[in-house]
């Protein structure tokens, strides 16, 4: 089975594919200070919950990720159990298509959403990634990466909002009900998420309009993409685990090739 790293700022996600079907999948927070040794051992936890063994379900390693000193640990890992590891990027620039002036700028993960948007969902495809930072990735009509648009992320607003506003409590990243907040948690509710599903309906609308396509398919992903899918109509498609299928895509077709 192959393990699908997609390591963001904040959260990594780990998914577990039987070919192209994704098994089991995990989130563990991002810490820049784990070595190979701690992500080896929560590697072993996370199998273990499932009755599976490390060594032997797991014989490729594959990952997107934009933090260079955890991907060096998770390639000590990937050396341990004696398999190659795959790195999203530009060793793999032969099995992706990226139309952008300088291609190493864009993320691995941007890149690995927009081969899983066109695999799965045909292009031209639009994808909202709601993470540290709220991505949008445009593939155009030809199936390539192109661009887009980088906003932060709901969680990083918010966190700016209590630590600047001092009568600000924490308050739970929840969709609600009206727009007309009643409570002051109310009222942060809907200027946090009803405020971030407007600015991704109108960059949708204006990245359409630019495309000149309002057919193209629209997918949300990310942890924080059920949370904002329930405030807008804006999406076709809710895939919680776009990035990872794309990296094992990616994996995949380095392997045809």
């Amino acid at each position: 089975m192959l393990l699908a790293i997609d390591m963001g700022n904040t959260q990594t996600a780990l998914g577990l594919f039987d070919g192209l079907d994704l098994a089991q999948a995990w989130r563990m927070p991002t810490d820049r200070s784990f070595t190979a040794d701690e992500l080896h051992v929560r590697l072993l936890g996370y199998l273990r919950m499932y009755g599976m063994h490390l060594e032997e379900c797991v014989d490729a390693v594959a990952f997107a990720g934009v933090v260079p000193q955890l991907s060096q640990a998770w390639r000590q890992v990937a050396e341990r159990l004696g398999v190659e590891a795959t790195v999203v990027g530009p060793a793999t620039a032969d099995v992706t298509k990226v139309h952008a002036p300088n291609p190493r700028e864009v993320g691995a993960d941007r890149i690995a959403n927009a081969v899983a948007a066109e695999t799965f969902y045909g292009a031209p495809a639009i994808v909202v990634d709601f993470g540290t930072a709220t991505n949008i990735d445009v593939v155009d009509p030809e199936g390539y990466y192109i661009g887009g648009a980088i906003a932060p992320g709901l969680r990083i607003s918010m966190d700016a909002l209590t630590a600047r506003a001092a009568q600000l409590a924490s308050v739970p990243l929840e969709t609600p009900q009206h727009a007309i907040g009643r409570t002051t948690v109310e009222a942060v509710q809907s200027g946090a998420v009803l405020g971030t599903a407007a600015m991704a309906e109108g960059l949708v609308a204006r990245i359409k309009a630019e495309l000149g396509r309002p057919d193209a398919c629209v997918i949300a992903t990310g942890g924080l993409a059920t949370t904002v899918a329930y405030a807008t109509q804006a999406f076709d498609v809710v895939d919680p685990h776009l990035t990872l299928c794309g990296i094992c895509e990616i994996h995949r077709r380095m392997h045809a090739a």
